[in-house]
């Protein structure tokens, strides 16, 4: 089974300036460097790094050399905006890649190491073989969550007014930290994730995802507790 990792980075980002590439806990060259070095520990047929960020690239350009099969696309500007349209970045990955499965990531998630990659990558296997189509993985929510229009809590299962947490109807956060289907669920149905996808559960820590500055210094401040 022939696997690329797809992980996209871009210039730009407006809520946690340069977060990509900034230092991050001792990494000089900062997510970036962390999660190209938990890349290349994967068995897999390519990684392809997807940017149009100067500093990104030359990172890359430094690292390439020791791993034949990490790659760079220079990705046009267009598709590496705040303004860029999800489903034209679903439909470019597959242009990339002749690897029958693609497995999206991003550099945002820290925690994710080679080993929670290479289960994802075991599970997603095995649940092709129970009619699964692909894996995407989440966080499990099972907390009160309140509707400013309904007035009331919403995940309520019974007619007790507070019900114990272990009670509520059980949800799942999505946590972008990877989207793992075959290039036909990208060709065919404009999508990362298939009809009918496993869902890979992951811990409170193993999702910490970056997306505001708070995130970054807690993330930081996280993996410097449990790594150093």
């Amino acid at each position: 089974m022939s696997i690329a990792v797809f992980l996209p980075t871009r210039k730009g980002s407006q809520r946690v300036p340069n977060k990509n590439t900034r230092p991050f806990s001792g990494f000089l060259n900062g997510l970036l460097e962390l999660k190209l070095k938990q890349l290349v520990k994967l068995k897999v047929d390519e990684i392809i790094l997807s940017t149009n960020d100067e500093v990104s690239i030359e990172i890359a350009k430094k690292i390439i050399p020791a791993h034949s099969n990490l790659k760079l696309d220079i990705r046009p500007d267009y598709l590496a905006s705040g303004t860029t349209n999800l489903s034209d970045l679903i439909a470019y990955v597959p242009t990339l890649t002749y690897c029958e499965h693609i497995l999206w990531t991003h550099v945002t998630s820290p925690f994710v190491d080679a080993d929670l990659y290479n289960l994802s990558i075991e599970k997603y296997e095995n649940s092709l073989n129970q009619g699964f189509d692909s894996l995407i993985s989440v966080t499990p929510f099972q907390n009160f969550l309140w509707s400013k229009e309904k007035n009331d809590i919403i995940n309520r299962l019974g007619e007790k007014r507070w019900p114990q947490t272990q009670d509520l109807k059980e949800l799942y956060e999505i946590n972008s930290a990877i989207f793992l289907s075959h290039r036909s669920v990208y060709e065919k149905d404009g999508d990362r994730v298939g009809k009918k996808p496993y869902l890979f559960e992951m811990n409170k820590i193993q999702s910490l995802d970056i997306d505001w500055e708070d995130d970054f210094k807690i993330a930081e401040a996280v993996y410097e507790k449990l790594y150093k």
